[in-house]
């Protein structure tokens, strides 16, 4: 067979057979708090953690604390009283030999080892961490990724104490129960659309998958009911990163669906200069504002944050320069007051204070509407922001900048964020940062400039009342900064099979019937083709020449599903997360959901001219 095949069960449900293997063992076995039963890395995806599970005779609260290098990095937790045990124990170093205490509230304790290798196997994954324990205690700084290094969390000391082995990317949010939700690492279609998101608790167990139509992208929002909002695409449209979904978050039913071109003409906005006729807006944020029941989009590719109602779906206003935009729209913007104003650009991150002013992270990229005034990356800047807006007079005054005095240095022209904590307290996270060869700020986006050789940075920063409380500093690209704990109050290991929730979408096939006769003949070796399978979709890589006229077929007699392949260089304005880029521009990925199909598909492919078998089916 020349095409290789592989069955990969969902992680929800290879998580669950490891976790009734480890309570196999727990009730086959007389553990105690002198004697427990540890699970390295239980849950198969964070290699920075463990489970422990032990019996009291009494009911009893237990407390664990990860001893740290020093006092101040211990990290612990409390656990609710009971007399059968199964704690998840987060916070372990990598390359250590980890000590835990397990104590019980007024009782015995004890002291265990667990030794963890080298997660990161060698590689440098922080050049420094500048705070001071008194400041960041036991919170981690959790950057998630946006290229090929994985999610990581520091603590004060820069040790990493939080790691994912999967790429689950784009932003990462703590939920009212303690949960994260972070984008899933199951790629629908390129460049970096995911099947959906994950409610995982912080030692990797998949609670909930919530898969989406038009798969995830860039962020999300927990609502007060727990329903959560998801940017989104419309995979069958010629436009992508323009809409937005509310997700009920027991079922993973669609409640509601914002189109972005329903209250913005595509064909009139003022475009960035990333702007392409496929990603119009570039939608990177979303934010959703109870005082005045809106949704806060921030798009890329416009250079603007949009506010619209949340039940109408109707336009409120456009924070962004004005220049370009046709009359007509003239008063959705507002009209500057104070000093030190500046625009921003393909910013990221957009954030409601609690009194209604607007934050972001402005990229700056290019700094201009007008071509002719774009600037170079070693003259440009990257910055927070924070706007006061009057929506009665239409005016806008910049009250908080941080960033623009440190120029290049903090210029990313992609990616990033912006956090509120309260008044005067901020992060501002700049993920964004490349060098070319030759050490100068690269023009290229890091995934690109990576591939040039170049050398990528991320730096995130806190201020309070105007002074930085923390500078963190890591080599690679990170989308976006998020400061937590990585233990919640009330929060425990939830003990039972994950949920697969909602639904893919239909892959969106080709139109136009190819009239071949198979060949009989096997897809050739040069192709190095495989095929990963999975529950719900499956993914055929290969490799083709460039210019080759290439379709893959499903086949069951005389029905016939047809995906095209591209085999044409793809220009990318906006590499968002090059998680899933192949350095080989020849290397093709085609993800095929299996909605829509049901029984047993032979899979054969069209070269040019020639019908090919591959030797494989697919079930549905």
């Amino acid at each position: 067979m020349s095409v290789k095949y592989s069955f990969e069960d969902h992680i929800v449900n290879r998580q669950y057979e490891a976790e009734q293997e480890m309570l196999k063992e727990f009730e086959a076995g007389n553990y105690t708090i002198a004697n427990p039963l540890v699970k390295y890395n239980a849950y198969l995806v964070n290699p920075l953690s463990a489970v422990v599970c032990f019996h009291t005779e009494k009911e009893t609260a237990i407390t664990v604390t990860v001893l740290g290098k020093t006092p101040q990095g211990n990290i612990s937790h409390t656990f609710p009283k009971a007399k059968k045990h199964v704690l998840p124990i987060v916070g372990l170093y990598s390359d250590y030999q980890n000590r835990v205490e397990i104590r019980a509230y007024r009782g015995e304790s004890n002291i265990i080892t667990i030794d963890v290798p080298d997660v990161f196997d060698g590689k440098e994954v922080i050049y420094s961490m500048d705070t001071t324990p008194e400041y960041l205690q036991d919170n981690i700084i959790l950057v998630s990724p946006a290229g090929e290094d994985l999610a990581v969390g520091f603590d004060y000391a820069g040790d990493a104490r939080w790691h994912m082995t999967i790429p689950c990317v784009f932003d990462v949010k703590r939920l009212k129960n303690g949960n994260l939700i972070m984008g899933s690492h199951r790629v629908i279609q390129m460049p970096y659309y995911m099947s959906g998101l994950y409610e995982i608790s912080p030692c990797g167990k998949i609670y909930k998958e919530f898969r989406l139509p038009g798969g995830y992208h860039h962020d999300e929002f927990e609502m007060e009911d727990g329903n959560l909002l998801s940017l989104t695409d419309d995979l069958t449209s010629e436009t992508v990163e323009d809409m937005c979904v509310l997700i009920d978050r027991n079922t993973g039913e669609i409640l509601k669906t914002w189109d972005y071109k329903k209250f913005l003409d595509p064909k009139k906005v003022s475009k960035s200069g990333s702007w392409s006729d496929h990603d119009w807006f570039h939608n990177n944020a979303v934010w959703y504002d109870k005082n005045t029941n809106s949704l806060t989009f921030s798009g890329r590719h416009i250079d603007s944050m949009v506010n619209i109602d949340y039940e109408t779906g109707e336009l409120n206003w456009i924070i962004g320069d004005p220049e370009g935009w046709p009359e007509e729209m003239q008063k959705y913007f507002f009209k500057p007051v104070g000093n030190n104003f500046g625009w921003q650009y393909e910013q990221h991150a957009c954030v409601i204070t609690p009194d209604g002013d607007v934050m972001c992270f402005d990229n700056h990229h290019y700094g201009s509407k007008n071509p002719e005034k774009y600037l170079a990356a070693r003259d440009n800047y990257s910055r927070g922001v924070r706007y006061k807006i009057n929506t009665d007079d239409m005016t806008i005054e910049q009250v908080w900048q941080y960033g623009k005095d440190r120029g290049a240095e903090f210029f990313s022209p992609y990616i990033c964020n912006v956090e509120y904590y309260n008044e005067g307290h901020y992060m501002v996270h700049s993920g964004g940062i490349a060098y070319d060869t030759e050490g100068n700020p690269s023009e290229a986006l890091g995934a690109f400039a990576k591939d040039q050789g170049g050398r990528l940075e991320s730096i995130t920063v806190e201020i309070c009342d105007n002074k930085k409380m923390l500078d963190l500093h890591v080599p690679g690209n990170y989308y976006r900064g998020e400061k937590l704990k990585l233990y919640s109050d009330g929060i425990n290991l939830e003990l039972g099979k994950g949920q697969i929730l909602g639904e893919m979408g239909v892959t969106k096939e080709f139109d136009t019937e190819i009239p071949l006769e198979p060949s009989g003949e096997m897809l050739p070796e040069s192709c190095n083709a495989r095929i990963e399978d999975e529950i719900d979709r499956f993914t055929f890589f290969s490799r083709f020449e460039k210019g080759q006229l290439v379709m893959l077929l499903l086949e069951q007699g005389e029905e016939v599903h047809r995906y095209f392949i591209s085999t044409t260089a793809v220009p990318f304005l906006a590499m968002c997360c090059g998680t899933f880029l192949d350095s080989d521009d020849r290397n093709t990925r085609t993800n095929i959901n299996k909605t829509g199909l049901k029984g047993t598909y032979d899979l054969r492919v069209i070269i040019d001219d020639k019908k090919y078998e591959t030797g494989v089916t697919i079930s549905c």
